[in-house]
């Protein structure tokens, strides 16, 4: 407890370093012409004493505490300005009224009769100011009323701001000693007391009218948190005050709970809200957990990935969305995959369950074979991710690969806003590996085709495709980007599936790598494949899914790294020749 009163007391000192303080000071000043102990010291016991008070009562009383003090400073207003009006002209307050003029003239101790009454009348003064300060809620102070408002009305939120407070009086009085030495010096030189007593008034009048249009909170107070939030920060920081413990077991004796200034002040992202997140209905199943709902997230930060796993834009991300789930678990990131499939295979639930054990994949997924997720997103992309925040607000997405810095940020600020108080990290790297790892852009001269004539182009071989027929194919020396078929093939919409063994694909390419999506077919045998590069093995340039030979062999219906040009990235001609018959050739991708 002496720890913190000692830091509320320090960040009450800081307070004369703010420029929201500016306003009090001129209601100090116009005692300095009486004893310390008959006017600056009442004054100021009564500025932190009633200070204290209201800040207790403002913490944990509720609105009719709030609007007492707005009763008050109300009041005090018209006492400082009709105080500020005496100063300048006495005559022209008595023009007003008499009796209020001998009362602004009283607390000035004019009037005074005896030591007890100017002491009683600096009291006063030392309260309507109280009833009108408003410092600047740096960390220090943030700390101490965030704990009155947890822990309500006791001995040591009122100890704790009456430290604050008393800081706030030293220093205030520091500058008055400075100030009435000034002051009394100017008196004696200038001859000019009246003039002074008169700037004084203007002063009052000027304070006054600060504390009514709220600068002292506005622009003054922006400017004082500049200037000594880092300093109260640095001493927290310093001394190991930590606000998230703080939060979490309690620093004060008694079981006080205090916590830091931000509390107050919740942090809210910039990212704009782009509508209320659909319902997750619909999924056919679901995998690695029980059917979750938008209502039952709510209240976490939840990252949706539009993902299908034959497609190799949705593979090379999964690294990320693993890392993303892992490390911002604890902090209330749900992350759901939502797997819509595009080739009719990936509507298959072994397949789907199969691919996501072969990934790693631990977080929740949604199989949407019926694409309902999908249309209640509106989406139309793979990948494509959705954040959506604690209040059930999709609040961030992002089409296709990249933009992963990007993300991770998004996914911070709404844990952030969320309350979690989890640190910053670092964006994640992850060591992908095979078809995972990020595509060379600056090489990639390639794009994806499909081998079905539903969406096939830059087909080269002579013969022209006879759609859901069997025929001989042939090709040779085809163009860049061109593809073409040899053997006895059945060609439908979305696969090509080989009838005889010794069949083959053909492709001229430039990247680094060459992905072909392949299944053993409706047997489920597995099928045997040899890969050549400008017509021999490919070596040191042999994909994942092959040695350096060119062996391969297709044991179920996925993407196939076949090519990774592990020099310089030159144009190449891609050939596979299967062994066996019933292979099906879905698409080629490229990274």
């Amino acid at each position: 407890m002496m720890l913190l009163l000692a830091i509320a007391y320090f960040g009450g000192v800081l307070t004369i370093l703010s420029p929201c303080i500016l306003p009090i000071l001129p209601f100090v000043f116009v005692g300095t012409g009486l004893p310390f102990l008959r006017g600056t010291l009442p004054m100021l016991f009564g500025m932190a004493f009633t200070f204290a008070l209201v800040a207790t009562l403002a913490a944990v009383g509720g609105s009719w505490a709030i609007q007492a003090n707005e009763f008050g400073r109300l009041a005090a207003l018209a006492l400082l300005a009709i105080f500020g009006l005496s100063l300048i002209s006495p005559r022209l307050a008595g023009a007003v009224t008499r009796p209020i003029a001998d009362l602004g003239n009283r607390l000035h101790g004019t009037s005074a009769a005896s030591g007890a009454r100017t002491a009683g009348s600096s009291f006063i003064l030392g309260v309507a100011t109280g009833l009108l300060w408003a410092p600047c809620a740096g960390p220090i102070l943030g700390l101490v009323l965030t704990g009155a408002a947890l822990q309500g009305a006791n001995i040591e939120t009122t100890l704790l701001l009456l430290a604050y407070a008393g800081g706030a009086a030293t220093s205030l009085a520091g500058a008055l000693l400075v100030g009435g030495r000034l002051l009394a010096g100017m008196k004696r030189s200038l001859g000019v007391s009246e003039r002074i007593r008169q700037g004084l008034g203007v002063a009052v009048l000027a304070g006054v009218g600060t504390v009514a249009f709220g600068l002292d909170t506005g622009l003054l107070a922006r400017l004082s948190y500049a200037s000594t939030a880092s300093i109260e920060q640095a001493i927290l920081d310093r001394l190991h005050v930590d606000p998230q413990t703080a939060m979490a077991s309690g620093l004060a004796s008694g079981g006080m709970l205090i916590a830091s200034a931000k509390a107050q002040t919740p942090f809210r992202s910039n990212l704009p809200v782009e509508g209320q997140a659909p319902s997750l209905d619909g999924a056919v199943a679901w995998l690695n957990s029980p059917p979750l709902t938008t209502e039952q997230l709510r209240g976490k930060v939840v990252l949706v990935d539009f993902w299908t796993y034959s497609c190799i834009n949705c593979i090379r991300t999964t690294p990320y969305i693993r890392a993303w789930a892992d490390r911002y678990r604890d902090q209330g990131l749900v992350v759901i995959g939502v797997h819509a499939p595009e080739f009719a295979f990936e509507k298959k639930l072994d397949n789907v369950r199969q691919a996501v054990k072969d990934f790693g994949i631990v977080y929740p997924v949604a199989v949407d074979n019926d694409y309902r997720i999908w249309r209640a997103f509106q989406n139309s992309y793979w990948p494509a991710f959705y954040l959506i925040d604690a209040r059930g607000q999709i609040r961030y997405h992002n089409f296709g690969e990249g933009n992963y810095r990007q993300t991770e940020q998004a996914i911070q600020d709404l844990l952030r806003e969320a309350g979690s108080s989890g640190p910053a990290k670092e964006a994640a790297a992850p060591a992908a590996k095979g078809a995972e790892a990020s595509p060379d852009l600056a090489n990639l001269g390639s794009q994806e085709t499909y081998l079905g004539y539903g969406r096939a182009d830059n087909f080269a071989s002579a013969e022209r495709v006879s759609p859901d027929a069997a025929r001989d194919y042939s090709v040779t020396d085809p163009g860049l980007n061109q593809w073409g078929l040899q053997g006895t093939w059945t060609v439908g919409a979305e696969r090509a599936v080989l009838d005889k063994p010794g069949g083959g694909i053909v492709y001229r390419f430039s990247a680094r790598d060459l992905h072909l999506v392949l299944g053993p077919g409706a047997a489920g045998k597995p099928v045997r494949f040899q890969v050549t590069v400008d017509g021999k093995a490919p070596g040191p340039d042999h994909g994942a899914d092959i040695d350096a030979q060119g062996n391969g062999l297709v044991t179920e219906t996925r993407l196939y790294q076949l090519v990774r040009q592990s020099g310089g990235v030159e144009t190449r001609t891609f050939e596979v020749r299967f062994l066996d018959p019933g292979v099906e050739a879905y698409a080629f991708t490229f990274g």
